[in-house]
């Protein structure tokens, strides 16, 4: 790992995800998280002040990056319930299959190598009625978006960690074992290749 991933890309990354209207979208699926939760990608703990503790056992927050754990185990101090953090990619998932009663993943299919293998070990751990719930920027709708997207990528691919601007989120939740039972999709205010979002639940094929 060089000085830019380890020292810089953290403080990047904790940065482009905390804006304003990202913050919003956070808010409106991490409070649907339930019982036992495995957040995928838990990253700085951005999402840590908005489950619904009346709601929330336990969650294991999965995350590779060393530096972006501690920034989380910070604001674990400010929550009222267990946080056990999991440093592996969501490629590997140490559970116990049927084990969580909630996947959460919010701004990380986006940037996991085999995201399909990934899925599929996430549908593993969930137990039977057990959700995914998802908010992701993906794929735009628009052509011209598109392009600047499949453009872009390649650039915005190596500064930013593995991200990529052009995936199809709804297709790869598919082909990871999920059915989709509600979405809905906009672009959220920002720079239009990064800002076309998709979040909503799915559940176990």
């Amino acid at each position: 790992m060089g000085l830019y991933e380890k020292y810089i890309l953290p403080k990047i990354t904790e940065f482009l995800c905390s804006g304003k209207p990202i913050m919003y979208q956070r808010k409106k699926v991490v409070p649907l998280a339930k019982g036992r939760v495995l957040e995928i990608g838990i990253g700085s703990g951005l999402n840590l002040q908005f489950y619904d503790s009346s709601n929330v056992e336990y969650i294991w927050g999965l995350d590779p990056s060393v530096q972006m754990r501690k920034m989380a185990e910070k604001r674990v101090k400010n929550i009222q319930f267990e946080v056990e953090f999991i440093g592996l990619s969501g490629n590997e998932i140490p559970l116990e299959s049927n084990s969580v009663n909630t996947v959460l993943v919010t701004y990380t299919l986006c940037t996991i190598p085999d995201v399909v293998q990934a899925l599929s070990e996430m549908s593993r751990v969930l137990m039977p009625g057990g959700e995914l719930i998802f908010c992701e920027h993906g794929l735009a709708p628009d052509e011209d978006v598109r392009r600047w997207q499949n453009r872009m990528n390649p650039i915005w691919k190596r500064m930013g960690g593995g991200c990529n601007l052009n995936r199809p989120i709804p297709n790869l939740i598919e082909q990871g074992g999920f059915k989709i039972n509600y979405i809905e999709t906009m672009y959220i205010p920002g720079w239009k290749p990064a800002s076309f979002n998709y979040w909503g639940s799915a559940v176990q094929r």
